[in-house]
């Protein structure tokens, strides 16, 4: 661990060199990507000009279903329904013209290139070694992620690294038991279950300077994704503490409450916050999006001060770092968690007075410190959990607070931590790859 007070980071790490499989994935992403684009032309050409018409067909059943989804009743049938039969056309037109087979190949080559490169540029990091601490503590969530730690006995495989185990019950208090059992002597501090509880630990940890661990048995476990643990090692990650290497990441707070991913504000908050939204994700979202994104939605009531002046949007999220987002590589995913910055990324138009009509902005930037105003209490998503927030939201980041254990055999690093922001970057960082063996020119870094 170096002396500086963000310690280690993805820019001072010794990084592992690229294999000769990744150098292999890398050839084989540029190979299809191109073997994509030469059929694609091919077909179009051989196909003319029915294939510029089935292609209009298929843009414009996804304008029109976008259209559709963002508004009720009968609007929304004809909307989807207009879609469904756009989409037809363009099936029509390419059985029409003999091309489904020339089709299936383009999408195929696309699907396996953008695999390919994913595989090439996925990091692994050696973080600087830290010494085991003498009476580590795993708490862990036994309803979590479906029953996860009594699938991998979670506890047993604890218990034989040295580490205690402490199972939540129905009506414990998780920062009551935790801070209980640094009053003990704890001197380390394992979180199993999900994004929520793994903030509540997080916030003790950093507290009292003491090493963290994520253990990914939680359901979607976007934390450990980010930090480069690896999701489908839940016996594994128990291993950060021995032998494992140490990083400094960020902590993120809204209002005095820590989180470590995000906080949704409009479209996610409201539907986390509507009954039925856990039996019914997906549809619940879709009869949220009419009342935040519709044409008839009220004007956002989320106000914060812009360089020129008040702006709203009716989608806000604030996230600890940046997220990486609407690319085909990594999306939805943070390059580094200790870049020391808020990403705020917003989502306006549409009805929201903008003046734009149907059409919708989404706007990404970064800073250390942002305040929201509205008029009353306001519901939010603070990394997946539904509550209400009273106003003013005021966020801010916690630089290098948090020592995080990562296993030794995980990657330590995020998905898109070396992934760059440009096709062309991309183009050039597969090509180096290939060639060199050279794994550090993303744009991630």
């Amino acid at each position: 661990m170096t002396d500086d007070r963000r310690g280690a980071s993805l820019t001072q790490v010794t990084e592992a060199p690229a294999t000769a499989a990744q150098r292999a994935w890398a050839a084989a992403a540029l190979i299809l990507a191109l073997g994509a684009i030469a059929a694609a032309v091919v077909a179009i050409i051989d196909h003319f000009p029915l294939a510029l018409v089935a292609i209009a067909c298929l843009a414009g059943g996804a304008v029109t279903a976008w259209w559709g989804i963002r508004r009720t009743g009968t609007a929304r049938q004809v909307g989807l329904a207009a879609a469904a039969v756009l989409v037809a056309g363009y099936a029509a037109l390419a059985i029409a013209a003999g091309a489904v087979i020339e089709d299936l190949i383009v999408l195929a080559a696309v699907v396996l290139a953008v695999e390919a490169a994913r595989r090439a540029l996925r990091m692994k990091v050696r973080w600087p070694a830290a010494p085991p601490p003498q009476h580590p503590v795993l708490v862990y969530n036994p309803r979590s992620g479906g029953g996860k730690a009594e699938r991998f006995h979670l506890a047993d495989e604890a218990r034989r690294r040295g580490l205690t185990p402490i199972a939540l019950t129905p009506g414990s208090n998780l920062e009551d038991i935790v801070r209980s059992a640094v009053a003990e002597g704890a001197e380390g501090l394992a979180m199993a279950g999900g994004d929520g509880s793994q903030a509540i630990v997080a916030m003790i940890a950093a507290e009292r300077k003491l090493p963290y661990a994520c253990i990914p048995a939680g359901t979607r476990n976007h934390f450990a994704l980010d930090l480069g643990v690896d999701r489908d090692d839940v016996i594994g990650a128990l291993d950060a503490f021995y032998g494992g290497g140490e990083r400094l990441v960020d902590l993120a707070e809204v209002n005095g409450r820590v989180f470590v991913n995000n906080v949704s504000l409009g479209l996610y908050a409201d539907a986390v916050a509507r009954p039925g939204y856990r039996e019914a994700k997906l549809h619940t979202l879709l009869e949220t999006l009419p009342d935040e994104l519709g044409p008839d939605a009220a004007p956002p009531a989320l106000v914060w001060d812009g360089p020129n002046g008040s702006e709203s949007a009716s989608v806000i999220l604030v996230s600890n770092n940046p997220y990486r987002l609407g690319r085909a590589l990594g999306s939805g995913t943070r390059p580094r968690i200790d870049g020391g910055v808020l990403g705020i990324t917003v989502l306006a138009g549409g009805a929201s007075g903008s003046g734009n009509g149907d059409r919708l902005q989404m706007r990404q930037w970064t800073t250390t410190e942002f305040e929201i105003h509205a008029s009353g209490p306001v519901p939010a998503g603070i990394d997946g959990e539904a509550v209400e927030l009273d106003p003013p939201l005021r966020f801010t980041i916690r630089p290098a607070a948090l020592r995080v254990r990562i296993a030794a055999a995980h990657p330590g690093a995020s998905p898109s931590a070396v992934l760059p922001d440009r096709p062309r970057q991309m183009i050039g960082s597969l090509a180096a790859l290939a060639l060199h063996g050279d794994l550090a020119s993303g744009g991630g870094r």
